[in-house]
């Protein structure tokens, strides 16, 4: 893809080495800016100078991500806390309806997390019939773990939507990715 020196460089029909001389710069130095290099400082006002433009027409602008899907999505995993699994199902729907990659990832990421979570509450959640039979407990056991994963989940949630938020990523991203 080419970089907006390189589409003024030829809109002027200069070659690299012309541009150089001209704005009295190494050629070495456009070919590093045309291959992805950012031009700053004196480089940067010499290259706008020698194309006749403003240095902010130079400057690469931040790629401005809308990440209004992925926080539907994060939001999406609440359904969980009514719902069993709603917390996997309804976010894997909309991962997978995402066109955008970035959203698509960060969903694949909240999907994960959910898939871990929801592993762990299932264990969990088998064992304890078993502790109660085994100490002899007459409250409900299943109680406290049931009550931990809402909590946990919500606060994951939370996390994840604040960090979206602030940070255009997600509170912890897991290094294994289920989908």
């Amino acid at each position: 893809m080419k970089n907006q020196v390189q589409l003024l460089r030829e809109s002027k029909n200069l070659t690299q080495t012309e541009l150089a001389e001209k704005a009295e710069i190494s050629l070495r130095t456009v070919q590093r800016i045309e291959a992805g290099n950012i031009p700053k400082g004196y480089t940067l006002k010499a290259l706008a100078n020698a194309l006749n433009t403003d240095s902010e027409n130079l400057s690469v602008k931040e790629k401005i991500i809308d990440l209004s899907r992925a926080k539907l999505i994060n939001l999406s995993a609440l359904a969980g806390l009514i719902i069993p699994f709603g917390g996997i199902i309804f976010p894997m729907i909309l991962t997978y309806k995402t066109k955008d990659h970035d959203n698509k990832e960060l969903g694949k990421n909240i999907v994960s997390i959910q898939i871990i979570l929801a592993l762990i509450t299932s264990v969990v959640m088998i064992v304890t019939p078993f502790i109660q039979k085994l100490f002899s407990l007459r409250f409900p056991v299943f109680l406290i773990p049931l009550l931990l994963f809402l909590v946990l989940k919500l606060i994951i949630i939370i996390m994840n939507g604040l960090s979206l938020n602030k940070k255009n990523d997600l509170y912890r991203n897991l290094k294994i990715n289920f989908l």
